[in-house]
């Protein structure tokens, strides 16, 4: 049973998958602080700038719900990052009052200078898995994720 049995040190039981998923995430979260420390950008920043490379154009709160982020904390964020002038924000042709937002130059530079550093931190996290493993990995926590997020 889930949660029984010796833990990773041989004492006591074994951490839930919750526990399990926790660690992971700041033990990433850590590498991601070491990696940004230098470029004036915090990780919600950099997750937002990424959720804008994959897809351009969304108002700020389709940007909040697909970098986490509530509503309030991603008005912050925009502001800073427009302060950097990582991104753009241009009003919506179909929709008068809606504003979307875009990666400037800048931002896009910013994320390729990123890039090869996060994909090490990623590469660490999965070494010594195989890539059936690691597309294994991959569907499992999306699983997961559509789980938790389906009504």
């Amino acid at each position: 049973m889930e949660g029984q049995g010796p833990g990773p040190d041989g004492a006591g039981e074994v951490p839930s998958l919750l526990y399990a998923v926790k660690q992971v995430e700041l033990a990433v979260r850590a590498r991601l602080d070491d990696l940004l420390r230098t470029t004036g950008i915090t990780v919600p920043q950099w997750t937002a700038l990424t959720v804008l490379a994959r897809r351009e154009g969304q108002t700020g709160a389709d940007l909040a719900r697909n970098a986490f982020v509530s509503p309030q904390a991603m008005g912050d964020l925009l502001a800073a990052l427009e302060r950097g002038r990582w991104i753009t924000r241009t009003p919506d042709p179909a929709h008068g009052r809606r504003v979307l937002i875009g990666l400037s130059d800048a931002g896009r530079a910013l994320l390729d200078d990123v890039a090869p550093g996060a994909a090490e931190v990623e590469e660490r996290m999965v070494a010594g898995l195989d890539p059936d493993q690691r597309g294994a990995l991959r569907a499992l926590l999306n699983h997961c994720r559509t789980n938790l997020t389906s009504t």
